[in-house]
């Protein structure tokens, strides 16, 4: 009845590529939670004490129905105001919240042009939105003008939208936004830009790295709470015409039970502690300048200069017996393979957190040069 299941799974193992769930173990190198906030004292008081308020901890229907809580507007008009746009709209998590714009807000007849390395939600809203799309290389951003003007002379008449991230989930590394910005002001194009792994940690107050740009009509973001702000769901920042057009016309929306009150209130809190605690991010930033530091001293490797370190291995099981190795040794570390990143890109994905300090960090840099002399 499974065969073709079966010989599906036989050939993901046989390329290294097999995955399956395990229990979390060691030392903590990869997750998001940047800020160290998901298992802290102050989020779990906010929750205790909205529990106390008597905060439900289910929605009880989506938001059109009777899912609507005072939480989730509390919550989105406070994001609203911390990321300096006009409204904010709460989605269960930053996957969904990013299907929804792709799959809604680009119409028939316009042009989605993204980075080759934007997240997958992306990826999956564009296939069943209305636009057609196409990718350009990395971080390139006359690439993304090219593309509009081939567009333009092939006869395109609808409105271009631009798609990147802020910081990229697997590589660490930033596009030029001021110059993304200018091509699309010359080509009245609106720009969708992920802040998923910069908000909380980058820009001012933790405000994301295009926080310069919040509140313009032509800027759409998107800011997850399941990272460094350690609670889950995701945010779509945007003017008022596109949050009421979401909540009228996205699927992911209107169909979706509503996410958690408790949750909202939690992470209404954990907004605040971004706002008016900046002692986190220092403390991350100065892990970040150490961390590369070792990584360069002691496995000659140059760091990516952001809380996300990956270290290129190349072949999908040379990534994997590696990753294998350090977690022996007690660091949880994984492997990254295709799909999620380009074909020969295995690597590992070292993230930085303010749940590990310098001296772990230091030898996790040692048995990493260790491991990397032997595979040699």
């Amino acid at each position: 009845m499974y065969g073709a299941f079966e010989a599906d799974l036989r050939e993901l193992a046989d390329r290294g590529r097999l995955r399956s769930l395990r229990e979390r173990s060691g030392i903590d190198f990869t997750s998001n939670d940047y800020l160290g906030l998901a298992e802290s004292a102050e989020l779990r008081q906010a929750a205790a004490e909205a529990v106390g308020r008597g905060v439900p901890v289910g929605s009880g229907g989506s938001r059109l129905l009777r899912g609507n809580h005072p939480e989730h507007e509390a919550l989105e008009a406070e994001a609203a105001a911390y990321f300096g746009a006009e409204t904010a709209l709460y989605f269960g998590g930053g996957y969904v919240a990013n299907f929804a714009i792709f799959s809604t807000l680009p119409q028939t007849g316009d042009l989605v042009v993204h980075d080759e390395l934007i997240h997958a939600s992306v990826h999956e809203g564009l296939r069943r939105g209305r636009a057609e799309f196409v990718r350009v290389p990395h971080n390139d951003v006359d690439a993304f003008d090219s593309a509009i003007v081939r567009w333009r002379k092939a006869g395109g008449k609808g409105r271009a939208w631009l798609s990147v991230e802020s910081l990229y989930s697997m590589d660490g590394d930033s596009p030029n936004l001021v110059e993304l910005l200018a091509v699309a002001e010359r080509h009245d194009a609106m720009v969708v830009i992920d802040e998923a792994h910069a908000t909380g940690v980058l820009g001012p107050q933790g405000r994301g790295l295009a926080a310069a740009f919040e509140g313009r009509d032509n800027v759409i973001t998107l800011h997850t709470c399941g990272k460094a702000l350690g609670t889950v769901g995701g945010f779509i920042l945007a003017p008022r015409v596109v949050r009421d057009f979401l909540v009228n016309r996205s699927r992911p929306f209107i169909f979706a039970t509503a996410p958690s009150p408790l949750t909202a209130a939690i992470t209404r809190v954990a907004l605040e502690i971004s706002r008016s605690n900046p002692e986190r991010r220092e403390r991350l930033a100065r892990l970040v300048q150490f961390a590369g530091n070792e990584l360069r001293r002691q496995c000659n490797i140059e760091p990516s200069g952001s809380h996300i370190v990956p270290v290129i291995i190349g072949s999908d099981q040379a990534a994997v017996a590696l990753a294998s190795a350090l977690q022996r040794k007690g660091y949880d570390i994984r492997a990254i393979r295709p799909p999620t990143v380009p074909e020969g890109t295995a690597r590992l994905r070292i993230a930085l957190t303010l749940n590990v300090d310098e001296p772990t960090v230091a030898s996790l840099f040692e048995a990493l040069s260790e491991d990397l002399r032997k595979a040699a």
